[in-house]
């Protein structure tokens, strides 16, 4: 009995050892994409409060057609080809 229980020790202490290991390769792998993905959680943030306050949409819409014509023209342009190529990315 004594036996196999030092053996499932022996056999836990080395898993656990293991699992730091491949703990530390994990975090090292993911460390380069611990910016982009910071980002991309801001900017899903900002469309979630775009999408519960619609509102603010208006109002920078309103803000943008108050400069001058063809720089609020150029700005609407880029705005709604983002939002075509965000509805075809999202499938819809």
């Amino acid at each position: 009995m004594r036996k196999n229980l030092a053996q499932l020790a022996e056999r836990r202490e080395h898993l656990v050892a293991r699992a730091a290991a491949q703990r530390t390769v994990l975090a090292e792998s993911i460390e380069p994409w611990r910016a982009p993905l910071a980002w991309a959680d801001r900017g899903l943030a900002m469309l979630s409060v775009l999408k519960r306050h619609p509102v603010w949409i208006v109002g920078g819409v309103a803000a943008f057609a108050s400069l001058r014509i063809d720089r609020a023209g150029k700005w609407l342009r880029r705005g709604w080809v983002t939002w075509q190529v965000v509805q075809k990315l999202r499938g819809r």
